[in-house]
Order: structure tokens, then sequence, then C-alpha cells
């Protein structure tokens, strides 16, 4: 088993509205850990259901403990606002990647 690029590292979600749970495949280590650690604290929300053999993990998860959350990009207005705002309070860093 060789290991995985990012490029490679893909995350697939299932749903269905007239169905539950959710199923959730997917190979990201990160998202893998949070699942995992939903999955041992609340068994009945969230199992592991499968591991493949490119790191894969699949997960069966309550619908109501995932949520997508889409948000539009801030305006040129806006982001001038924070970046004043930064300055004033001595905060460095790009507000607008979640980098500093």
């Amino acid at each position: 088993m060789s290991k995985l690029t990012k490029r490679d590292r893909d995350t697939e979600i299932y749903y269905n509205q007239s169905s539950d749970p959710m199923q959730i495949r997917t190979n990201n280590p990160k998202l893998i850990r949070k699942l995992s650690a939903l999955a041992a604290d609340f068994p009945e929300l969230c199992k592991l259901t499968e591991v493949d053999e490119y790191s894969g993990s699949y997960f069966e998860v309550d619908k109501r403990r995932v949520s997508i959350h889409v948000t539009r990009p801030y305006s040129e207005k806006r982001r001038k606002r924070q970046s004043e705002w930064a300055r004033e309070s001595g905060i460095r860093g790009n507000l607008t990647s979640g980098k500093s």
C-alpha cells in the first residue's frame, strides 16, 4: 500500500433526505480523527463501518451531526474595514485566509 497524495485524499458524502443515517467515506486523516472521536464518544450517532486498503474509512453518521457551511466572499469594503481594525488592534497576518 502506497501513501496517498493530498490530491488523492478525497471525501464522499452520501446524503438522502428520506433515510438516516448519512454515509461518509474519506481518506482525509483529520476528518477520520474527528469522526472516530465522535464515534467513540457517541456510538449511537456515529459508527465506523469499514476501512479499505487505501486508508479510506467509511462512517455512518446521524444527519443532524453534519453541517455544510457555504460562505460568500467578503466585499472589498469589508476586507478593508477588517484590515484597518486589525492594524489598530495590533493583529498581524492575513485575516481572510485564516492563516496568521
